[in-house]
């Protein structure tokens, strides 16, 4: 079986974390979604939230392509996740040429740590370059309308949070 291993805060999950989950379901029995406890970022959203919106985010995909797909929390190193969870494959999206050269850094560093984990790059569709959680976050804290960017369920709960805390 093959198992990959997605990564990220996902404070909140974006459409452009949606589509590398689709996409990266081609490539995988399984997907583990590693939602990942990230002290120095601050979240918006707590572990339980921003793992309940993964979840409910991936079901429909999950039934629509058959894959598996399972949430996955993690607090230490991403390659110890990998092996936690018996992924073989890091899937990582990349938006832009900056976001290669630290995730060049990135896999340098784990293969140095365990070479038979293969890391995997999937570019953003070109309609989901742009989008990142902390540039959503920072609209709809300014009023904006962030419906381009996530879908209506995390459009909603980014409006209770970031509306109500004025």
């Amino acid at each position: 079986m093959r198992i990959g291993l997605y990564p990220g805060t996902f404070d909140p999950i974006t459409l452009g974390h949606i589509d590398i989950i689709q996409r990266a379901m081609a490539l995988v029995d399984r997907l583990v979604i590693g939602v990942a406890i990230n002290r120095d970022k601050a979240p918006l959203f707590g572990l339980e939230e921003r793992v309940a919106m993964v979840e409910e985010e991936c079901r429909e995909i999950s039934a629509r392509v058959g894959g598996e797909i399972v949430v996955h929390p993690f607090e230490n190193l991403l390659i110890d996740c990998a092996r936690d969870v018996g992924a073989g494959i890091i899937i990582r999206g990349l938006r832009a040429v900056a976001d290669f050269e630290y995730e060049f850094q990135m896999v340098g560093m784990n293969r140095a740590m365990d070479a038979s984990v293969e890391t995997v790059f999937l570019m953003a569709d070109a309609r989901r370059q742009a989008i990142a959680s902390k540039l959503v976050k920072e609209i709809c804290r300014l009023n904006g309308d962030v419906s381009k960017f996530v879908t209506p369920a995390v459009d909603a709960a980014l409006v209770r949070r970031l509306r109500r805390a004025k």
